[in-house]
């Protein structure tokens, strides 16, 4: 029975990791990313960790260092050291860069 479930949770970081790679792509390029989207990564984060417990540290891990190979820096660099204290496991620091704003009146 464990090494089924390694091997699942083996398959589902793999997934993981090919969908946080999409999802920090579109964000890199500037494109908006659909909530429902984040939201199910983040399922599979939660359900990797039920598979193989006190594997938070290494999905965590994992999904940093899709993160830097995307915009060329680290999760610490965009949202500070203790950027886990504002985005918990298993939620994704999946931010969208400000739109510019230009006035449309001059006062």
């Amino acid at each position: 029975m464990k090494t089924q479930t390694n091997a699942q949770h083996a398959i589902l970081l793999a997934e993981l990791q090919r969908r946080w790679q999409a999802a920090f792509a579109t964000l890199a390029r500037g494109d908006d990313l659909p909530p429902g989207q984040r939201f199910r990564m983040e399922g599979m984060m939660e359900s990797a960790a039920l598979l193989e417990p006190g594997s938070n540290a290494e999905i965590t891990a994992a999904m940093a260092t899709v993160y830097r190979r995307e915009f060329g820096k680290s999760l610490a660099q965009d949202f500070g050291p203790d950027w886990q204290q504002f985005y918990p496991f298993p939620q994704i620091p999946a931010v969208m860069k400000r739109a510019p704003v230009y006035p449309s009146t001059t006062d």
